[in-house]
């Protein structure tokens, strides 16, 4: 033997010396197991460890001393021990994959755990209903770890080569990612809720009641982010509107009084309606602990029969919103649901244009509150072709996630509402690029094996999401959310052909570009340049795989809240810390410019709408402002170059609120990344009211450390003067 300890690989990468103790133990138990003639001795079990011992190794895997025990007790003849230690072994094989969840739930409850207090922004993790999802996910993603997963994915998962999403709700093969609720269907044709039918409303007032209703059954049947589009009310206002004229009529007024009256009275039951859509939407808990994860869609362009209508719902949501909601001291601030989404067209985007007074008031609501974003419908339409060469205009489901263009068989027209996606794994770019060492061959080769790797990890989901049928969500699948199936009918026909989409996420090519280049992606140069080859080929991929399997693959850039920072950890400890790349807490979203990098507004804008192209299955670019309520014009001018340059894109203002000095502004972080008031020092998550961008959508209860310093380092794309 040489002079150091021979050292054991454990299970779990940790090194030990070698404890021969634990040898006689483990034989030990095996012994008693089989009758007194057919035990080992305690010459033969120092035989055994005499010989590893001789090995003279320096490090040794903890499977390779096993391998060798039962070796040599079949040697020594001792079969019947041989077979019961095999079976220990596999006992203790089960066990340390059994029971992975008592300690997780026990932090859960406890309040002890940093990744469940901060996993999702719009949850809290000290409520009931939220934790009562929480221990639903806990257990689905212990089964999907250790049943339905193979180990070379969830591997890849532990190391952070790739992300699984949301196998907290994977066991179940029902539930799938987000969707456009098709609420026009469901409204005129009329729906069913827990067994109650719901038949076509009469007024607008009732309308975006059943609305709210319906939002809920969805939301609660899915994981994912779900949009509805206020054109499929605007109907209903004119419904309301002939109600009061027949009234006024009947009542023998002119013709004068009863248009006014008429118009009076349905403006009040838009403001009503309105009110109570946002408060219902906000107020109401869905089966995932929160409340409805939505966004709701601004689009004139969608009806021309009821554009009037449609402008006079837009302008009072815009109204409201501006407003915000009362927080439990009853002061005003920004909600988190529903995102807005307003779509930038000919008639609302020009000074000129007819309804340009209404991108006015969406400016000020942005200033203030943070919404709406913006659709380019010039862009979208230049981006989003379908196979009869027509470009088409839609909003995404929930923050980003975009369909791709469909063309309905029946109709021969595009279709986007009752579609969905299937769900997404996501691939960690860094980690290419660093297990490559910086060589161009070895990197295409690594990404090559990775891509396949998530191929392999999408069509598990795809796989089981197959086997559902139209029962076990019946508002989805039944009743006209995503179709109209009969009872027992399966959803599969659904996930082929185009209807839906599946997601093959990417995060951190910035990380990747620099490490691969020494550049950053917006140098206009090499760094570019290689940028787009990375991008190229996740489309490539995805393109190829659609053509073999009738399976809509789509790149998509991943809002990776949390995931942030368990990607910057696993490249931490794979690789060590490389100044410039891995040395912070987060990786950065998709192909987004650095938080950190010094760029004017407009060319993030530009430069990014060249990836927007890259990422159809989903992407939003965003600018970081400073406070612009008294400086609309400033947002203007970037809600018109977004028209002409970029598909989707938001600003990131700040109004935050102190409870204890009564502040509003902006809440700041130290350099521990803690949350205080500039005002009075208050660092109390409980009284302060915080609101950010994160990853396309608002959060509100705080983030991860790695998100946490991703907010702090984001630098102002735009200051407080006239562009």
């Amino acid at each position: 033997m040489g002079d150091k300890k021979m050292q054991v690989i454990k299970r779990d990468g940790n090194i030990v010396d070698f404890d021969q103790s634990k040898i006689e133990i483990a034989i030990g138990k095996a012994n008693k197991e089989v009758k007194p003639s057919l035990r080992a001795s305690k010459e033969d079990i120092k035989e055994i460890v005499n010989y590893i011992n001789e090995l003279d190794k320096k490090r040794i895997l903890v499977e390779d001393i096993q391998d060798i025990i039962e070796e040599k007790l079949m040697e020594q003849g001792h079969y019947e021990l041989a077979k019961k230690y095999i079976v220990y072994r596999y006992n203790r094989a089960l066990i340390r994959k059994a029971n992975t969840t008592d300690q997780t739930i026990k932090e859960l409850i406890d309040g002890e755990s940093e990744y469940w207090n901060t996993e999702n922004s719009n949850k809290n993790a000290k409520i009931v209903t939220t934790q009562r999802d929480y221990l639903a996910g806990i257990t689905s993603t212990d089964i999907t770890r250790r049943f339905l997963l193979p180990e070379d994915i969830v591997k890849a998962h532990d190391e952070g080569i790739l992300h699984f999403h949301d196998a907290d709700y994977f066991a179940q093969n029902a539930l799938h990612n987000c969707d456009l609720i098709n609420l026009e269907d469901m409204l005129q044709n009329g729906t069913n809720i827990n067994g109650v039918m719901i038949e076509k409303p009469h007024k607008f007032l009732t309308a975006m009641t059943i609305a709210t209703q319906i939002i809920t059954a969805v939301t609660s049947s899915q994981y994912g982010g779900a949009t509805v589009t206020m054109s499929h009310l605007a109907p209903f206002v004119r419904d309301s509107y002939n109600r009061y004229l027949k009234k006024y009529k009947d009542r023998k007024l002119t013709s004068e009084q009863c248009e006014k009256f008429a118009k009076e009275d349905v403006l009040k039951e838009i403001k009503d309606g309105v009110q109570t859509f946002q408060y219902q939407v906000n107020s109401m808990t869905t089966t995932n602990g929160q409340a409805p994860f939505l966004s709701v869609c601004l689009y004139l362009g969608e009806t021309e029969e009821y554009k009037y209508e449609l402008s006079l719902i837009i302008e009072e949501i815009l109204k409201q919103r501006i407003e915000g909601m009362k927080n439990e001291k009853g002061v005003y601030i920004t909600p988190a649901f529903p995102k807005l989404l307003y779509v930038l067209e000919e008639d609302n985007i020009h000074e000129d244009s007819k309804y340009y007074y209404l991108t006015k008031l969406a400016a000020e609501c942005t200033a203030k509150r943070m919404v709406p974003d913006y659709i380019s419908e010039k862009k979208m339409l230049e981006l989003k072709i379908n196979k009869n060469g027509e470009g088409n205009c839609y909003p995404c489901m929930g923050c980003r996630s975009f369909l791709t263009p469909y063309v309905d068989p029946t109709t021969n027209k595009g279709k986007y509402y009752g579609r969905f996606n299937q769900g997404v794994v996501t691939l960690n770019l860094v980690d290419i690029a660093l297990s490559s060492g910086g060589d161009k061959d070895k990197f295409w080769k690594i990404y090559d094996e990775r891509l396949e790797l998530c191929h392999k990890a999408l069509k598990l989901r795809h796989e089981r999401l197959a086997k559902a049928t139209s029962d076990i969500a019946p508002i989805l699948w039944q009743h006209g959310a995503l179709a109209r199936l009969e009872k027992g009918e399966s959803i599969h026909p659904l996930l082929h052909g185009g209807y839906s989409t599946i997601s093959l996420g990417y995060a951190g090519l910035y990380e990747c570009v620099k490490y691969m280049t020494g550049n950053s992606h917006t140098d206009g140069g090499k760094g570019k340049e290689f940028a787009i080859e990375v991008m190229q080929k996740l489309n490539d991929a995805c393109s190829a795989w659609k053509e073999v399997e009738d399976i809509d693959y789509s790149v998509y850039g991943t809002p990776i809240e949390s995931v942030t920072y368990k990607f910057a950890k696993c490249l931490k400890k794979r690789f060590g810390e490389i100044k410039g790349i891995n040395d912070k807490n987060y990786v950065t979203n998709s192909y987004h410019v650095p938080v950190f990098e010094e760029i004017d507004a407009f060319s993030k804008l530009k430069l990014e709408s060249d990836f927007q192209k890259l990422s159809p299955g989903g992407a939003i670019s965003y600018v970081e402002t400073p406070n612009l309520q008294n400086n609309l014009e400033v947002v203007l001018q970037v809600i018109k170059f977004i028209y002409d340059n970029i598909m989707y894109a938001e600003l990131n203002t700040k109004s935050d609120y102190c409870q204890k000095c009564g502040y509003t502004g902006e809440v700041l972080i130290d350099d521990n990344l803690d949350w205080y008031c500039p005002n009075c020092g208050n660092r109390d998550h409980d009284t302060l009211n915080v609101a950010r961008r994160t990853c396309g959508y608002i959060g509100t209860n705080f983030w991860n450390k790695g998100r946490t310093q991703e907010i702090r380092d984001r630098v102002l794309h735009i200051d407080n003067k006239d562009v």
